[in-house]
């Protein structure tokens, strides 16, 4: 009976970590670490592996529906992956680095940062409507573009990728967030493929979704030849994960999106400053 009641508490925290990283454009990864070490007390290593399998199944499952409907640019995303891929791996070597040596409180510290910064960029005021950016060589020489139909506008939009160095650059950076703490970092894969290439934001979303799971994956064969991924533990909350990231597809069209971001945002902050406090040894 115990094993039941601490399956389904655990697909529990997956279903809200799916629910809110749904509703406040943040993805479950951010939400589900912190949930599980400050909530549950799971083992920081442990808690990274599990959010790297929910993130993961979360990108197969909702990602296979915008490459379907031709909204993800796949030969973007596969040229960005050279740039986010090394950068999991180097991420993912660094927290089991850190975590063998006993600095278990520094890597609390960096993800209740990360955190932060991912909720000042959700509450970013973005301006609405795509944003062209001027193609450069490479972009040129890559054939960086495609078009999409929007069946919201009734009409086919066509993109070019802009400035790949400072998008290559960012895109590293997200690779090596992801690999540390096994979250997607999608805030700023969307900046770099919105910001400097000036993709629309409907392919941004596509492309960062698409993205996010090959980034995972590269880190999800290391942490499962460390030990690092539970599978009594990773597979309930992918479970509640899927489940969530479905339900809050469904809810937020009809709901007020500006309130609920507020709220989650909120509380994705309160559990980003809970890790920044104990990682500080303050709390």
């Amino acid at each position: 009976m115990l094993l039941w009641v601490i399956l389904l508490l655990l697909i529990a925290v997956g279903v809200a970590g799916g629910l809110l990283g749904s509703l406040a454009g943040l993805g479950g990864g951010v939400v589900i670490v912190p949930i599980l070490v400050i909530g549950l007390g799971v083992p920081l290593l442990e808690a990274i592996g599990a959010s790297a399998v929910s993130v993961l199944a979360t990108s197969t499952t909702t990602g296979a529906a915008y490459v379907r409907d031709h909204i993800t640019d796949v030969r973007i995303g596969m040229f960005l992956e050279i740039a986010t891929v090394p950068g999991a791996l180097l991420g993912v070597t660094a927290t089991l680095v850190l975590a063998k040596v006993g600095l278990q409180p520094l890597l609390l510290f960096i993800l209740g940062v990360v955190l932060l910064i991912t909720v000042l960029d959700g509450v970013r005021h973005r301006p609405a409507g795509d944003q062209p950016v001027p193609a450069d060589a490479r972009s040129l020489r890559l054939h960086l573009e495609g078009s999409y139909l929007d069946l919201h506008d009734h009409r086919e939009v066509r993109y070019r990728a802009g400035r790949t160095n400072p998008a290559f650059a960012t895109m590293f950076g997200a690779g090596l967030v992801s690999g540390m703490f096994g979250i997607g970092s999608g805030a700023l894969k969307v900046t770099a493929l919105e910001r400097f290439l000036g993709l629309p934001v409907k392919v941004a979303t596509a492309t960062s979704n698409f993205m996010i799971g090959v980034t995972v994956a590269a880190s999800s064969g290391i942490l499962l030849l460390a030990g690092a991924v539970n599978p009594l533990l990773a597979a309930p909350v992918a479970l509640g994960t899927v489940t969530g990231s479905f339900l809050g597809s469904r809810i937020l069209p009809r709901a007020r999106n500006e309130i609920l971001r507020v709220l989650f945002l909120g509380a994705v902050a309160a559990l980003a400053t809970e890790l920044v406090l104990r990682g500080a040894g303050v709390a």
